[in-house]
């Protein structure tokens, strides 16, 4: 896909330079929106605003809504107030609030000059709503019926109103605003008669959500029935709008996203890659190198203070990168499992002591099979091939005990942090790798000086 698009920003380069504007038309309205706004991405910001004017009115605003924040910004300063209440008017209202979301104030404050009452109130009704809930990403223009329409009332209905909706497939059926039930297009249509009325082919077992729920929960909600859109209701049971899956879908990519970044221990970003300038991948990664640089203080003053122990047995020392690797990785890979079913809901706290239990048969086996291959190769690689005689039995059997406690306490250290995490409010996400491993580090080496001590001296 990246290989043809670039290919077709070449070919439209060229028909730009040629000045073959209808042949650009034809090309491009012959296209998704979506898929022009990545070509979009890929031109010389110069040469966009003339490409955008060649599309037709709707697929200029489906195009429009596709774009980044930074390219919206640019094409929307060089509109005329007519070009830009062209595209304000043919955007939903969701991605409209998006978008005023996104400007700058003097961006924002031509935006809504140029949408009409109507817009404006709903973009401000959205706004309302704290970030990342049901509310904030929800669109207020859905199909409301009554109870009493008949089929053919409520089809016409559709018919009147669907244009300006953005999805017509599911209405939603309410009395005084309260939503009672929902009817698919599907189910109108091939009902034996236009004149039954909506109430008797209603489904009344509506799952719906608040304006006030996590927008994660809804997009999983989403997924888990197969839903093309979930309703939203006010705190007083009063629908207020719906919340698509293309929505959905925009939510789990971004917060996706910011868990990777989070467990790779990084501020989470709203920029792309290529739009993120050094500058700003510095500001997002320094905070937690510096935390971590400084936590590993604690791995530090435990070499110090067993600093004579390893003078005594200074074979010791070329293990430590080993069993602290090791530890880490165990702890990561326990910390992994558990964050991801915590974002898909299949663990809460109360799971803590099953958690632990499969974790602990699993760091078992683990620390067992580590462990005696570890042996092995310190016997043979370390002490016969390498010629370390240094190493002794004793010496080995330290090391591959250490091992096997240590991925036994990495793995508890593992799953039970991001539990915790989530207990207390913070995203779970921060307990991945990076933490995990300073702290594991430093536990691998008090298990690792404990047993020598206990063991050697």
């Amino acid at each position: 896909m990246a290989e043809h698009t670039v290919s077709l920003v070449k070919s439209l380069k060229k028909l730009l330079d040629d000045k073959k504007y209808q042949t650009l038309k034809d090309i491009l309205t012959t296209m998704n929106g979506a898929d022009i706004a990545a070509v979009f991405e890929e031109m010389d910001e110069e040469r966009t605003p003339l490409l955008f004017r060649l599309l037709p009115k709707e697929l200029a605003a489906e195009t429009f809504a596709e774009l980044s924040p930074e390219l919206q910004e640019h094409l929307i300063r060089g509109f005329s107030d007519k070009e830009l209440r062209e595209v304000v008017s043919e955007l939903y209202v969701d991605d409209a609030a998006d978008l005023v979301e996104e400007m700058p104030a003097s961006v924002v404050k031509r935006i809504l000059a140029q949408a009409d009452p109507d817009m404006r109130r709903e973009i401000n009704e959205i706004l309302r709503y704290p970030e990342n809930s049901a509310g904030s990403i929800m669109t207020t223009e859905y199909v409301s019926l009554r109870p009493n329409m008949t089929i053919a009332e409520a089809l016409q209905r559709i018919r009147r109103t669907g244009v300006d909706k953005e999805t017509i497939y599911t209405c939603y059926v309410t009395k005084e605003r309260r939503l009672i039930g929902t009817v698919s297009v599907k189910d109108m249509l091939l009902a034996p008669d236009e004149n039954t009325v909506v109430s008797e082919i209603m489904d009344e077992n509506v799952i719906s959500v608040s304006t006030l729920t996590d927008q994660e929960e809804v997009a999983q909600m989403l997924s888990k029935y197969n839903f093309l859109a979930l309703p939203v209701v006010d705190t007083d049971g009063r629908m207020v709008g719906i919340v698509t899956f293309d929505d959905a879908i925009d939510v789990l990519v971004e917060e996706t996203t910011e868990d990777i970044e989070k467990m790779a221990g990084m501020l989470p970003s709203e920029k792309t890659y290529l739009r993120s300038t050094p500058w700003d991948l510095f500001r997002h990664r320094i905070p937690w190198l510096l935390l971590l640089m400084v936590s590993a203080t604690f791995t530090g003053m435990i070499i110090t203070r067993f600093e004579s122990a390893l003078a005594a047995q200074v074979v010791l020392t070329a293990f430590i990168p080993m069993l602290m690797d090791t530890g880490g990785n165990s702890g990561s890979q326990a910390s992994v499992t558990v964050i991801r079913a915590l974002s898909l809901g299949e663990l809460e706290l109360r799971d803590l002591p099953k958690v632990v239990w499969k974790e602990v048969q699993t760091a078992v086996l683990c620390g067992v099979a580590l462990a005696t291959l570890c042996f092995v190769k310190i016997m043979v690689f370390d002490r016969i091939i390498l010629g370390n005689t240094d190493i002794t039995v004793m010496t080995a059997f330290v090391v591959c005990l250490t091992m096997a406690v240590t991925v036994l306490v990495a793995k508890v250290v593992g799953c039970t942090l991001p539990l915790f995490a989530k207990r207390l409010g913070f995203d779970p996400a921060v307990m991945a790798s990076p933490f995990i491993t300073t702290i594991v580090d430093a536990l691998s080496l008090l298990v690792y000086f404990g047993i020598a001590n206990a063991l050697l001296f």
